[in-house]
C-alpha cells in the first residue's frame, strides 16, 4: 500500500488527487470521532441533530463504538443522546430567530405548511416522532417547525432526549448482538467507497445547507423592520 501511495504521488508530481485528499480527510475525522471516547457520540450528535447533512452518522458512531467496546454501552448511549439534544437546541434558537416566515422560506412554504398542519396541537408527539425515525425523516424540518411556532424549547429538548435515547438504545442492543458482522462489512473496501462518495454528498450539501441558513439570517438582520425594531 506504501508503494502504491508514493507511485501515485510521484505521478501526480508530488501531489494527491482531490479524492484522495478528501478520503484521507474523512478517514482521519472518523478515526478522531472514534478515539475520542465517549465524547465521539456527543460531537456527532451535535452535528447531526443540527442543520447539517449527516444521515446515519451519529447512528453508525453509536453501533461502532458499542460493538468495540461493550462495558461503556450506557455511557455511550447518554452521550449520544446529550449530544443531539445539544444540537436541537441551536437548531430551535436560530428557526425562533427567523420565525415562521423564514422557515417557509428556507424549507419550503407548501413543505412547512403540511408540517404545521400534521403537527397542530401535537408538537411533543411531533418531535418524539422525529427523534424516533430515521432519515429520510425531515427532522431538522420538523424542528425548525415546532420552534419557529413558538413551542417551548425545553420540552423540544426533553422529548428529542427521551426519544434518541429510546434510538440508540435500540442501535446498542443491535450493535451488541450483531457487532462483529457490522464491522466485518464496515471494513470491506466497497463500504468504504461507497461511505466516501456518501459523505462527500453529505458534505457538500451540508455546505449549501450553511449557506442557505446564513443568507436568510442576514437578509432578516438587515431588513427594513429589523432596523426598526433596533432603532
Amino acid at each position: 500500500m506504501g508503494a502504491i501511495s508514493t507511485q501515485g504521488a510521484i505521478r501526480s508530481g508530488g501531489r494527491r488527487a482531490p479524492g484522495t485528499q478528501m478520503k484521507t480527510f474523512l478517514i482521519g475525522f472518523l478515526h478522531f470521532i472514534f478515539h475520542i471516547g465517549y465524547f465521539g457520540p456527543l460531537l456527532m450528535g451535535i452535528l447531526d441533530s443540527s442543520f447539517l447533512v449527516l444521515p446515519f452518522s451519529n447512528d453508525l458512531v453509536v453501533v461502532g463504538v458499542v460493538a468495540h467496546h461493550h462495558h461503556g454501552t450506557a455511557w455511550y448511549i447518554l452521550s449520544a443522546a446529550c449530544g443531539s439534544t445539544i444540537g436541537v437546541l441551536l437548531l430551535a434558537l436560530v428557526a425562533r430567530k427567523l420565525g415562521e416566515e423564514g422557515i417557509k422560506k428556507v424549507a419550503g412554504e407548501k413543505r412547512f405548511e403540511s408540517l404545521h398542519a400534521r403537527i397542530g396541537n401535537r408538537a411533543g408527539a411531533a418531535v418524539a416522532l422525529a427523534g424516533l425515525a430515521p432519515p429520510p425523516f425531515p427532522f431538522t424540518t420538523v424542528i425548525a417547525a415546532v420552534a419557529a411556532i413558538d413551542y417551548p424549547i425545553w420540552r423540544i429538548m426533553v422529548f428529542n432526549f427521551c426519544a434518541r435515547a429510546v434510538r440508540f438504545a435500540i442501535l446498542a442492543v443491535l450493535a451488541l448482538k450483531f457487532g462483529k458482522t457490522v464491522l466485518s462489512i464496515a471494513r470491506a473496501p466497497a463500504f468504504e467507497w461507497s461511505m466516501f462518495v456518501f459523505i462527500t454528498l453529505c458534505v457538500v450539501a451540508s455546505a449549501f445547507s450553511i449557506w442557505r441558513w446564513w443568507r436568510k439570517t442576514r437578509k432578516e438582520a438587515n431588513s427594513p423592520a429589523s432596523r426598526q425594531s433596533a432603532a
